[in-house]
């Protein structure tokens, strides 16, 4: 399974209060280890196996009202024990203690296994690859992955390259877009439509200032984090 860890940015955590002071804070702080992490997940995709890729897919079932590093910890779980592909749902459910929901979501991964599996084996890469665009394959998985929405389908192709310029929203990005009036308001739920008029807002907010969508979500978390995870 591909190795993922969690980098520190020294001098992050000093929120921004322009959109020019956070401009300058990727430029000069953050930048290098950004692109070294999206240059990671487009890696993840040309040198990982079916396997690593689904690895990915079940670390983004697992991530909802759970936190990332507990979710990537049982996932790793799973695949030295093979219980990734191989496991029951009672097998895979008392082995992701850390993750909430851990009945449901071993249902989900187990429904999600089954659409991938030829002969006992993943096979998923090349069924990724066969969307026209990084949207169409969003709308696939939404409709047929459970356990996954938008902002679960958007990280996934992100943390595989295959979706660098998909939004990923949470609570968090949404304050900070507002913090930079990227948008108005921040809506009480986030409808599908909802959903993709705020991404183009922030795909907006991004060229404006300049900085790569695919930066974005990674530099507002690392200033919460003080880092970079996943």
């Amino acid at each position: 399974m591909i190795k993922i860890e969690f980098v520190e940015i020294p001098n992050i955590k000093q929120k921004p209060q322009t959109r020019e002071e956070l401009f300058e804070v990727w430029n000069t702080v953050a930048k290098k280890q950004l692109t070294k992490r999206v240059k990671h997940y487009s890696d993840v995709f040309k040198k990982g196996t079916d396997e690593d890729i689904f690895a990915e897919l079940a670390f983004c079932i697992f991530t909802p009202q759970s936190k990332a590093l507990s979710c990537w910890k049982a996932v790793n779980v799973l695949g030295e024990k093979n219980l990734l592909i191989a496991g029951s749902a009672d097998e895979i459910s008392e082995n992701i203690s850390g993750v909430r929901f851990q009945r449901n979501k071993a249902k989900f991964l187990i429904a999600a296994r089954e659409k991938f599996l030829s002969n006992g084996k993943i096979k998923i890469k090349d069924f990724l690859k066969s969307f026209k665009s990084p949207q169409e394959l969003r709308d696939w998985i939404i409709k047929n992955i459970k356990g996954i929405g938008y902002k679960e389908a958007g990280h996934f192709l992100r943390n595989t390259g295959l979706g660098l310029d998909l939004a990923i929203l949470d609570r968090h990005i949404l304050r900070n877009l507002k913090f930079y009036n990227a948008i108005d308001d921040i809506p009480q739920t986030l409808t599908p439509k909802i959903y993709l008029q705020i991404e183009q807002k922030m795909v907006k907010f991004c060229n404006d200032i300049k900085i790569p969508m695919a930066h974005m979500d990674l530099l507002l978390w690392a200033m919460q984090t003080g880092g970079i995870f996943k």
